[in-house]
């Protein structure tokens, strides 16, 4: 009798496994933090989806390169402790990348998963990894190079600047960061929300790195309290320059002296940094509005927005010249403030405040807008539709319509060669400045962009800052 050939069993399918997340209706009320994190059955579960792939075209779409098919393989073998230090290989603040980074269009728009089906969850595999070293990890640091006596500033204790700071420190330089705020953070505490990015996640990245031997100096305005050159006559051999691109940027339209308007960096910074939220319990005020206008619709706006109604506000708009698929923002964030009852106005802009005969916000005179050929950003232009002006109420309104270079430093210092919008010449590849001994990088080269692309620039600065430390200019 012939032997029957065994049938191949199918592998079993796993569907992505989604974080648990507050209720819409109880968060929008609240500042805790939204996603919830994974279980450790969760994270190995949706590890089990990785390929393993050869060719890993995930890491090509990491701006800081971490091995994802390694750390991942890790945590499906349920060594959580081994998966983070393999991250910090190539990353210092995966607790913060794990929560903040457009993975959709980065890491995970790339995983081979993702053809067929939905992409491997990378970001919240990274964030697992990090909140499960800091809740059950023995604290280990990395081991750091021999000591070579050499002396870095680096100014700014944002992204690009903290990645500078943990490659430098474990290479065996001195390594001291200059904030001009009284919190390091950068805006990863003024501009991003307790909800999305917890300020106890920042200050434990923060305090890594310090454990590790980099020191941290806040309240130094670098550019008014001491000059680059300054700073060099007092021993340090190479600067690192990543300030930020935080100078508020608003529309220039009549009535914008009106009380009730401001900057979506001084809400936020006011909100987020300085806790206004907690207000009288904390004494920064903030305005509070019952129907509130966000211009703009980038991940700031989102975060304005989201913001202004867990303060309190009865309604929320957020009003966008273009339409929905030119809005910037990640698909995350703008799924999450829908769900949180933020109204979207597209095709819309304003021409006009309107107050009232105390000087006060009351409402916009707007214009409905149509799409016409692209723009230099590669989107659409809007054009006004004639006839099509309304009246808008409302008696708060937030400008989150981008931001320009942080002049402080730069006016200071006139051998730093400046493009025509104020940013800092530097080496795309490199960092390097026209000014020997000091690199730049993240938003004050580029402009505001990501997190993790502030990572990328100052991980290529901390590799050429270690080459010229060791060999030379």
């Amino acid at each position: 009798m012939a032997q029957e050939t065994p049938k191949k069993v199918k592998k079993e399918k796993i569907p992505r496994v989604a974080m648990p997340e507050q209720e819409p209706e109880v968060r929008a009320r609240n500042f805790m933090e939204v996603p919830l994190g994974y279980t450790p059955e969760m994270a190995v579960r949706e590890a089990q989806r990785c390929l393993q792939c050869k060719k890993p075209t995930c890491v090509q779409g990491c701006p800081v390169e971490v091995d994802i098919p390694g750390f991942i393989g890790l945590i499906k073998e349920e060594k959580f402790t081994e998966a983070i230090r393999h991250i910090w290989g190539k990353n210092s603040l995966p607790a913060v990348c794990g929560r903040v980074c457009p993975q959709e269009i980065q890491c995970e728009g790339r995983c081979i998963v993702g053809k067929k089906d939905e992409p491997v969850a990378i970001g919240n595999l990274e964030r697992f990894a990090a909140d499960w070293e800091r809740e059950h990890g023995s604290g280990d640091l990395p081991p750091r190079a021999e000591p070579t006596g050499k002396k870095v500033a680096v100014v700014g204790s944002g992204p690009s600047g903290l990645t500078v700071a943990g490659d430098l420190i474990v290479k065996g330089h001195d390594v001291t960061v200059l904030e001009a705020f009284h919190k390091p953070g950068g805006v990863l505490v003024y501009g991003i929300p307790e909800f999305r990015l917890p300020k106890a996640i920042v200050a434990q990245e923060v305090n890594f790195l310090e454990r590790l031997g980099v020191r941290v100096e806040c309240n130094a305005v670098v550019g008014r309290t001491v000059s680059l050159d300054e700073l060099f006559e007092e021993g340090y051999d190479a600067i690192y320059i990543g300030v930020g691109a935080g100078l508020p940027r608003f529309m220039n339209i009549p009535g914008e002296n009106l009380i009730g308007i401001l900057s979506a960096n001084e809400y936020l910074t006011r909100a987020n940094l300085m806790k206004a939220y907690k207000f009288p319990e904390v004494d920064t005020p903030i305005p509070h509005g019952k129907d509130v206008v966000v211009l703009g619709a980038g991940n700031v706006a989102m975060d304005s927005a989201r913001t202004a109604m867990r303060l309190g506000a009865d309604r929320v708009r957020i009003v966008y010249r273009r339409s929905r698929q030119e809005m910037p923002a990640r698909t995350a964030e703008i799924h999450h403030a829908e769900q949180e009852g933020i109204e979207f106005m597209l095709l819309t802009n304003p021409t006009r405040y309107r107050g009232d005969d105390k000087g006060r916000l009351r409402g916009m005179q707007c214009l409905k807008m149509e799409l016409g050929e692209p723009d230099d950003s590669g989107r659409r232009r809007p054009v006004a539709i004639e006839g099509s002006e309304f009246e808008l109420e409302c008696d708060l309104c937030i400008v989150a319509v981008g931001s320009g270079a942080n002049p402080l430093l730069t006016e200071s210092t006139p051998d730093l060669k400046l493009n025509k919008w104020g940013y800092i010449e530097a080496d795309p590849q490199t960092g390097k400045t026209f000014k020997k001994g000091v690199w730049a990088g993240g938003d004050i080269v580029t402009g505001a962009a990501t997190v993790i692309l502030a990572m990328g620039a100052g991980r290529k600065a901390a590799d050429s800052i270690h080459e010229y430390l060791i060999r030379g200019w």
